[in-house]
């Protein structure tokens, strides 16, 4: 594994470890009104609601960081991304304004078939 591919998968294992942290955060939060009785003062407790969010994330960082599995597929990915060929400035620009005047145009498509099919409606339902 190159060095620097190593700090990339490192930084992103710790983006994926603070993004589980995050969702069971957001999950206990959730969970916390509609708990009641002994499970709602689990819930509530200080350990579950700010503690265990973070062991979380950070159980998941170090499973993704020390697994030799996910490094190696990982490695490879970074890899091969590296290999990918990148649009110039220019082409990009070019291509959105392409995008941008086919949104335009299917729009104004759309808009005379809705408008001609609600007048054949309208025509319909007056008789």
């Amino acid at each position: 594994m190159e060095q620097s591919n190593k700090k990339v998968l490192t930084m992103s294992f710790l983006a994926a470890g603070a993004l589980v942290a995050f969702v069971v955060k957001i999950l206990i939060t959730i969970i916390t009104p509609i708990t009641s009785g002994a499970a709602a003062r689990v819930v509530a407790s200080d350990f579950v609601i700010h503690i265990l969010p973070v062991l979380v994330g950070f159980v998941t960082f170090l499973a993704l960081q020390f697994n030799a599995k996910v490094g190696v597929w990982a490695d490879e990915v970074v890899t091969e991304i590296k290999k990918v060929v990148w649009p110039s400035r220019k082409d990009t620009i070019a291509m959105t304004i392409v995008v941008c005047i086919m949104v335009l145009i299917s729009s104004v498509i759309i808009s005379i078939f809705d408008f001609v099919s609600s007048q054949i409606v309208n025509y319909i339902v007056a008789l």
